[in-house]
């Protein structure tokens, strides 16, 4: 079975580095969400009763996928506890982690003098729109700040579409969370973790 990767170190470098961030999550979320169904074929035992050799004599049409079959609640219980919500855990850590860095003030910004330039520049500028119709036209550079914010904004996004289909998935396999969303279940485990 799968093991997800482990958390990286939350510092702001990590989140400013998009390759990192992405790589992380799309890591996460390869090894536990987009091979779900392997992750829960692994939980099932290979055979309850044995092999009968009479079986073979005949064909059988009306056998259900492998897909429909339901694994029993100790094995879903122990999976969902030990690997997908640690999992869902540590990618929510780091995107709410980034998500503070990318609304706190940047110092270090290496892009601040050049936009600032850029700024005053662009203030006295004189526009004459009927000499040359695209010079009001104007690009101001994104500070890097506001780019991590539209990232994580997108990553949750994806997260949300992410968590939903996986949980489809557990919810047709395993027994005792039917009807039950994916926030419910994650917000409970959570409390009985914080409990403990």
């Amino acid at each position: 079975m799968s093991q997800p990767p482990n958390r990286p170190a939350l510092t702001p470098k990590f989140c400013f580095n998009q390759t990192a961030l992405r790589d992380f999550l799309r890591l996460s979320r390869s090894t536990i969400d987009d091979s779900i169904t392997q992750n829960l074929n692994a939980l099932i035992t290979p055979s309850d009763t044995a092999f009968d050799p009479t079986s073979t004599s005949t064909r059988q049409t009306t056998f259900p996928p492998t897909s429909s079959r339901r694994i029993s609640d100790p094995a879903c219980t122990n999976f969902k506890s030990r690997i997908l919500f640690p999992s869902w855990q540590a990618r929510s850590d780091v995107l709410n982690y980034c998500a503070a860095v990318a609304t706190s003030s940047d110092p270090d910004d290496p892009d601040l003098v050049l936009r600032e330039t850029e700024s005053a520049r662009d203030r006295e500028r004189v526009v004459d729109e009927r000499l040359d119709p695209y010079s009001a036209r104007y690009f101001p550079r994104e500070a890097r700040t506001e780019i991590l914010a539209g990232l994580v904004r997108n990553e949750r996004a994806v997260e949300g579409i992410v968590r939903g289909r996986t949980w489809a998935v557990v919810g047709e396999r395993c027994v005792g969370d039917e009807g039950v969303g994916w926030q419910e279940v994650l917000d409970r485990w959570r409390g009985e973790r914080e409990g403990r």
